[in-house]
């Protein structure tokens, strides 16, 4: 049932489960999230907090790859698969060094898109990663894929332009050994979802069919043909629709047939690009995607081969360049609650005067009425919608001046006291099932939390992307507030609000006495690179998280930058910062200003972050 309360069975893929009202990591000993917070605090360590489990990546790798394996087996494939990474889905050192870690038992390869990426991808040593290299290119670019051919690197450089192919053919001669050549084609066919846009004939990526033709005949020409060995698609990131794959797959298959009859007699592989999608719904409805992996994997393997044996051509060997579906599982964001909006609503805060006006006497007979009577559900929810409208009307009878600000105050605590009171007698289910979807926002309770939205989850800000939020604690007690999440920034976007269509419930704690903490699931794929700066807050620290069959250790910590770091890195001196400062208060009695300075350089070495 608590599964079914934060939507586990549809975001987690058993990789956390709850037992003893405490969320769990499901591998080696299981230990629960919170006993590593409370480990990591030991180390000096506080929240916000990106925790990552390495062994996640390496669960990811091992299904794509067995997942194929078994399809091929099954159907007969005689080609090979071969996956790798893209760095732009997380360049970071946090995650690429634990992907480095697993990848050499997989040949697990890399895909860059810049030439910072580039670089990134050929200084991995170890083992000679693959490296697939799309985006724009310039001469610059080309050379370092000459580079890395040099080196040992199985390199492929993916044509988006026939500028492209000049380049290759202007460097070539300085060289004796070659990358591979692949070239991206345009479809016909869409993606579908947020990033539909990637396919089609207005996709920003890729040859048409007039350009694919040309650029065949100039590898001809210039005796390159034999290096071209892959095409390329990509149809967009979080495919929704199993169809929209079918259709793609179809095309390019079409094309792969057309171009081996047509003389590219090395072509043998197609890349898939990215879009195996992941699910970040907490809610039965509010799903991503519209099959599984399995099902995934099983269409391309089918297709393939059956326009292969239609077209009399070797079936080719399949690449993917899937980001999120390898990293997003590995990482999560913690943090604490910070304050309730309604925390103060307490019978200690009540100022009853001897007059009252008519709303607060209402109010004050329903709060009597729910500690006493016998009330059925139906009385209750009478009840509510009573507390509700008269909630309601506090702004028509204030301005109208039928009102102080004692009685206004009176109103707010009184009500937020009975829709507590309510949520704790009735079952929040019923309040869902039998109400109008809009009395959940009149009952539902802001929770502050300790982090940046716009750092942390800015896919949630630009996209409106969700991410599973479940509480590490708490779990054997009933979450009955509708919850919004607000953050710490001084920014009215720095909020995730209600949603009736996927409603979160939290608990009603009170943060005086007890902690309250709340994990971001899925935050492994983008955010670590795409996090903003907003109000200057950056990187929270983050520590690595190793679970064995027997213990569980904080492998490593990464801490989050200082203020005065974070000040330098936006263009600013923290040596002319605190100059500046020192000159403000050159007229304060001495020792009044030698504490001054010693509490604004103290303050520069701290994090951003609240501490409480």
């Amino acid at each position: 049932m608590i599964n079914d309360e934060y939507g586990l069975q549809y975001w987690s893929k058993d990789n956390f489960f709850i037992e003893d009202g405490l969320l769990k990591v499901n591998h080696g000993i299981k230990p629960s999230i919170f006993e590593i917070l409370q480990k990591a605090k030991e180390s000096g360590v506080g929240t916000p907090l990106i925790v990552r489990f390495p062994h996640l990546i390496d669960k990811q790798m091992d299904r794509l790859y067995s997942t194929f394996g078994k399809v091929m087996e099954k159907e007969s494939y005689s080609g090979n698969f071969q996956a790798v990474f893209p760095l732009k889905v997380n360049q970071y050192k946090g995650f690429l060094d634990e992907f480095v870690r697993f990848a050499p038992k997989y040949n697990y390869g890399v895909e860059a898109g810049s030439k910072a990426e580039l670089l990134l991808a050929i200084s991995i040593d170890g083992y000679k990663a693959p490296i697939t290299v799309n985006g724009f290119k310039d001469m610059e670019m080309i050379e370092l894929g000459f580079i890395a051919s040099q080196i040992g690197h199985d390199i492929t450089l993916i044509i988006e332009s026939l500028s492209e192919l000049e380049y290759i053919f202007a460097v070539a001669p300085n060289f004796h050994k070659m990358p591979n050549i692949g070239i991206r084609i345009r479809l016909y066919s869409y993606g579908s979802g947020t990033w539909a846009k990637s396919g089609g004939m207005d996709s920003k990526f890729g040859l048409t069919a007039t350009e694919l033709i040309q650029a065949l005949d100039l590898l001809k020409e210039n005796n390159f043909v034999h290096q071209f060995k892959m095409i390329h698609f990509h149809i967009g990131s979080q495919i929704n629709s199993i169809y929209t794959l079918q259709k793609a797959i179809r095309e390019v298959g079409q094309i792969y047939a057309e171009l081996r009859r047509m003389g590219a007699i090395n072509l043998d592989k197609i890349n898939l690009g990215g879009g195996l999608a992941v699910n970040y719904g907490q809610h039965k409805s509010n799903r991503d995607k519209n099959y599984t992996t399995e099902e995934f994997v099983s269409n391309v393997v089918k297709l393939l081969k059956e326009i292969s044996v239609d077209k009399k051509v070797e079936v080719p060997n399949i690449f993917t360049e899937f980001g999120r579906y390898i990293s997003a599982n590995h990482s999560l964001l913690l943090t604490e609650v910070i304050e309730l909006y309604s925390q103060d609503y307490t019978e200690d805060h009540l100022s009853i005067k001897n007059k009252n006006p008519k709303t607060v006497k209402a109010l004050k007979k329903i709060y009597r009425k729910l500690d006493y009577g016998e009330n059925s559900q139906v009385q209750i929810l009478e009840m509510l919608h009573d507390t509700i409208e008269h909630l309601d009307s506090i702004e028509t009878l204030f301005e109208l001046g039928y009102l102080d600000l004692r009685d206004r105050a009176n109103i707010e605590i009184l009500g937020q006291m009975i829709i507590r009171k309510i949520l704790k007698i009735i079952k929040k289910e019923d309040i869902v099932e039998y109400e109008h979807d809009s009395i959940l926002h009149k009952i539902e309770e802001r929770y502050l939390l300790n982090f940046s939205i716009f750092q942390s989850m800015p896919d949630f800000w630009g996209l409106q992307q969700n991410f599973p939020i479940v509480p590490i604690h708490h779990l054997d007690k009933k979450a009955v507030r509708p919850a919004s999440i607000w953050d710490i920034t001084c920014d009215s976007d720095g909020e995730i609000e209600f949603d009736e269509k996927a409603p979160l419930f939290l608990h009603d704690i009170d943060i005086e006495k007890e902690d309250y903490y709340l994990a971001f699931f899925l935050t492994g794929a983008y955010q670590d690179i795409l996090g903003m700066k907003h109000n200057l807050f950056d990187r929270p620290d983050e520590i690595i998280v190793d679970v064995t069959e027997n213990s569980f250790e904080i492998a490593k910590i990464e801490r989050g930058k200082d203020i005065g770091t974070i000040i330098d890195s936006v263009g600013y001196s923290e040596n002319d910062i605190f100059e500046r400062f020192s000159r403000q208060i050159e007229n304060l009695e001495k020792e009044k200003s030698e504490i001054c300075k010693e509490k604004f350089k103290k303050y520069l070495r701290k994090g951003n972050y609240l501490k409480f």
